[in-house]
């Protein structure tokens, strides 16, 4: 048990998933954060029962009207209590309070569930002081949330690639009913309980690479005034693909990285390997104006634009571009303002730097500073 009171900080940046034809595969962290912070004491026996974990949740920022503060719904803390039990604990090793501050929208395709998840894998980390590497945090994190290119891009920063691995008969520790993540429909209330779990036998979930984006692209993202259920937005997809469609994105797929990190930077070639045809396509009737804005919206039309997609499964827009910010994101608004939908917009800077810790008031330091994945310039 921890004997010392501890004051510590968790900040976790917002992703941008699914970007161009990387679907599942390939995501940005984006400098949009949620933060935790956390005071933990000794804990109180006496106050506590033998098999209860206590915390006291307080709550600000996007969604303070909608995420639950019990612990046994909240899904940093289920995420959290999931993680200690595997490691056999039966309560919090000290009684904790944590104050969440979110800037992340919820869902609006940037990221919020991916971030609260690995947030509650490193709150467990550091008030159990599991001492769990990031591959670790990573893996128990996909383990949670089915999304690998969110998971990583909040973890490491940058821009990051993900192979998801699965090992036999692995099932999400939160599904509802028609199994669907609970993580994916936060803030709703997971609708099973966890329970507790032996520890899987070791296995590594992923392969994570982690690329430096050219300091020239910057993220226009388009945040509509409506929401897009991940479960519905799934259920939009088909259960399979032509050889052509894969083919098609696969290729894109494979090269985008490189194109959106060498200089100098070729917009016609950006723009042309963020098409897809695994998720856009079918969830245009889920966005009014998304079809004419991605087919509008051009190089040659709108200069500065490097390509264009929905963030993650929407309804947000992202745009890569290197100027005329503003003439662009008009644009986009345009094909929203049609279908009488407001939207609020910014320009930001992919954040090279992810999920971070400060320790009794010292200054932040990235958790993969000496253990994060291998890095591609």
């Amino acid at each position: 048990m921890l004997n010392q009171t501890k004051r510590i900080v968790l900040r976790v940046p917002g992703s941008s998933a699914n970007i161009g034809p990387g679907f599942d595969i390939i995501g940005i962290a984006l400098p949009k954060y949620l933060e935790l912070r956390i005071t933990a004491q000794p804990l109180d026996t006496t106050a506590v029962a033998p098999n209860s974990f206590d915390c006291e949740i307080t709550y600000e920022g996007h969604g303070a009207d909608k995420v639950s503060k019990y612990v046994s719904e909240n899904l940093i803390t289920r995420t959290a209590v999931y993680v200690m039990k595997e490691h056999g604990f039966t309560k919090f090793p000290e009684k904790t309070s944590i104050h969440i501050v979110n800037n992340i929208p919820l869902g609006r395709g940037l990221g919020s569930s991916g971030a609260a998840v690995v947030a509650g894998v490193m709150f467990a980390n550091e008030v159990g002081d599991l001492k769990l590497t990031v591959e670790q945090i990573r893996d128990y994190s996909l383990r949670i949330e089915g999304h690998p290119d969110n998971i990583a891009a909040s973890l490491y920063g940058g821009l990051v690639v993900t192979v998801q691995k699965r090992p036999p008969h692995q099932r999400h520790v939160h599904a509802d009913e028609d199994g669907i993540p609970s993580s994916e429909v936060l803030p709703e209330a997971p609708r099973v309980d966890t329970g507790f779990e032996s520890p899987e036998e070791q296995y590594i979930m992923g392969i994570s690479r982690r690329f430096t984006l050219s300091k020239e692209l910057k993220a226009i993202v388009i945040i509509p005034s409506f929401e897009v259920s991940t479960a519905v937005a799934r259920a939009a997809l088909p259960k399979a693909y032509s050889e052509s469609d894969a083919t098609f994105n696969s290729s894109r797929a494979s090269l985008l990285p490189t194109l959106l990190t060498e200089l100098p930077l070729v917009p016609e070639d950006i723009y042309d390997c963020m098409q897809d045809r695994f998720h856009q396509p079918y969830r245009t009737s889920l966005i009014p104006g998304l079809t004419e804005i991605l087919s509008s919206m051009t190089p040659k039309t709108h200069p500065g634009l490097c390509g264009i997609c929905l963030s993650g499964a929407g309804p947000t827009i992202l745009a890569f571009a290197t100027k005329n910010f503003e003439n662009i994101a008009k644009g986009i608004l345009n094909g929203f303002s049609k279908n009488s939908i407001q939207c609020e917009w910014e320009v930001l800077e992919p954040t090279c730097t992810g999920a971070a810790v400060s320790r009794n008031s010292g200054s932040f330091e990235s958790f993969i500073r000496t253990t994060g994945p291998k890095e591609k310039a």
